[in-house]
């Protein structure tokens, strides 16, 4: 079986960690740099750096940060926001990422999908997945709709649908957030994540509301997750990636030590 990745997700806005409860409400907790590297020599499996207002805000990532964080860690990274095109991707991967995360642009040119994965191998192109619970209609029948813009535009796309579009398109891996459980420590979305899981053949990352680690053990064999994206629970230092990779274990759920 292979092991289950544990990655920590830094949302960086102003050059800062922040971080928010069903993306509102964010507060900055601190730097990006030092927070990755904190993170590395804890023993993440990767990391996950997001530009959470460069969407929004039709502006660039800022690839100095990216920079920085790729200096000081040596694990795979994916970088998203505001990565609207092919030197966008470019520019994010020269500077030492080893994944792009696409989302809001996707959506709206779901072309980019398979331009990247064609330009730098699937294995290179994220999904990033901002789901909310609707109810099912004609359009969205699983009841799970597609959100873009940090949480600010429902698309009235189903997300269901658009997990399996795009790995047709050549996505090497979807990272799905629940904006309904997001930053609220209660769990994982454990109805959306096996649902999704189930439908495509690409790994998938569990995102948005990892509280304890009894939390990540429901996500990674229930709702058949590849991965567990985590923020608040170690951002704030009420549990460390050792400890969460120790209940993991104990539990016969595969992790991987790199201390």
């Amino acid at each position: 079986m292979l092991t289950k990745r544990i990655i920590p997700c830094l949302d960086v806005r102003d050059g800062k960690t922040t971080k928010g409860i069903r993306f509102k409400n964010n507060i900055d907790i601190g730097d990006p740099v030092e927070m990755a590297r904190f993170y590395y020599e804890a023993g993440a499996d990767e990391l996950v750096f997001y530009d959470i207002t460069a969407s929004a805000e039709k502006r660039a990532i800022m690839i100095e940060v990216v920079q920085r964080v790729a200096e000081e860690i040596f694990i795979p990274f994916s970088v998203g926001g505001g990565i609207a095109c092919l030197e966008d991707m470019r520019q994010v991967l020269l500077a030492g990422a080893e994944k792009v995360s696409i989302n809001s642009a996707a959506i709206n040119n779901p072309a980019l999908i398979q331009e990247g994965a064609q330009a730098f191998g699937g294995q290179c192109i994220v999904l990033g997945m901002d789901v909310k619970k609707v109810p099912p209609h004609a359009a969205v029948p699983s009841g799970y709709e597609m959100v873009i813009h940090g949480g600010r535009i429902l698309t009235g796309i189903d997300a269901l649908w658009w997990a399996r579009e795009a790995e047709r398109l050549g996505a090497g891996e979807i990272c799905l957030n629940s904006i309904d459980a997001d930053g609220t420590q209660k769990g994982y979305e454990m109805n959306l994540t096996p649902l999704i899981s189930e439908a495509v053949s690409i790994p998938v990352i569990a995102s948005g509301g990892a509280g304890l680690p009894e939390h990540l053990g429901q996500v990674l064999t229930e709702g058949k997750a590849d991965a567990a994206l985590i923020a608040s629970m170690t951002h704030y230092g009420t549990y460390t990636v050792r400890q969460i990779k120790d209940y993991l274990k104990e539990r016969g759920v595969p992790v991987r030590y790199i201390w």
